[in-house]
């Protein structure tokens, strides 16, 4: 039994935890309030620490970066807690494995494969491509060992589906969403996610570079709702809402704001490639109908 650490206990953080209890792990969850799932050590503290997040991560074979601020704090939250990642990794001799996005690319015309350039304008693109950055070249100085995955939007909580789609199909109304409800998307399992971060922890193979999360074939948000309102009994109901009405719900609501920037995501093709990931590794990505009943049990209200 080794000694996992595990910061953050969102849908990802959480998974993460439950996929190392289930191969006997011994984990321990940082959160600000200390929260995390059963059967784990729960540590409340502060994850832009670095002299408390090192303290925690002594002894562990990897620290897990699952860290997610709210939209609108990326700019303030995300460096602090970056940096101290990193300064824990240095000083514990623990791997990081990061939690990361597709941001970073910015907008693309064709699947996505890791060897992208890190090529975003928008803020939160830059942001999480100069996490990555700054990671990448500790590893290659030889200070610390770390990798990156990578997944689409999230199917298994706090997603599209959970919070705007199933509400608005289990009151028999129609879904507005802000995007081309025909665009072929990439949706991420986050159990999948989870246990790609796990395999890669303790494999050498994986250090050192970005991977692709397994995820199933592209689905369109129309045909997300169509498996959807199946397992709710519910009718199918969907439309795309205007940029310009997203523009306008964004002057009083923050988070809705900050859709503004990823919208290239949601108006045409978003295809995420992860053949890296499961020949390397032997991965299979769940069914979709599997990920679409996981997020319908996490459903969360409306923004």
């Amino acid at each position: 039994m080794a000694l996992h650490v595990v910061v953050g206990a969102g849908p990802v953080g959480s998974a993460v935890a439950r996929e190392l209890l289930s191969r006997g792990e011994q984990v321990r969850v940082v959160t600000r309030s200390g929260s995390g799932p059963d059967g784990t050590e729960r540590v409340a503290a502060d994850a832009g620490d670095a002299q408390r997040l090192s303290e925690l991560a002594d002894g562990a074979v990897a620290l897990y970066n699952c860290v997610n601020p709210q939209y609108h704090r990326w700019v303030t939250d995300w460096p602090p807690v970056a940096n101290a990642l990193l300064s824990a990794a240095e000083r514990s001799g623990a791997v990081l494995a990061i939690t990361g996005n597709l941001y970073g690319y910015g907008p693309v015309d064709r699947p996505m494969t890791e060897d992208l350039p890190l090529a975003a304008t928008g803020t939160k693109g830059r942001i999480r491509a100069g996490m990555w950055r700054d990671a990448l070249a500790l590893q290659e100085a030889g200070r610390i060992r770390a990798f990156e995955v990578r997944g689409s939007d999230y199917l298994g909580g706090n997603s599209w589906l959970s919070t705007i789609i199933a509400p608005a199909l289990r009151k028999g109304r129609t879904a507005y969403v802000p995007a081309d409800p025909d665009a072929p998307h990439t949706w991420t399992n986050v159990e999948d996610v989870a246990r790609l971060l796990v395999v890669a922890a303790t494999d050498e193979r994986a250090w050192g570079r970005a991977w692709h999360v397994p995820s199933a074939a592209p689905c369109s948000l129309r045909e997300l709702t169509a498996i959807a309102a199946a397992q709710l009994d519910a009718a199918a109901k969907i439309r795309s809402l205007p940029y310009a009405a997203l523009w306008a719900a964004g002057l009083f609501n923050a988070q809705l704001r900050e859709l503004r920037e990823t919208q290239y995501q949601f108006r045409g093709p978003f295809v995420l490639d992860s053949t890296a990931a499961e020949q390397t590794f032997g991965l299979r990505p769940a069914r979709l109908e599997d990920s679409v009943a996981l997020d319908l049990r996490n459903a969360t209200p409306a923004f």
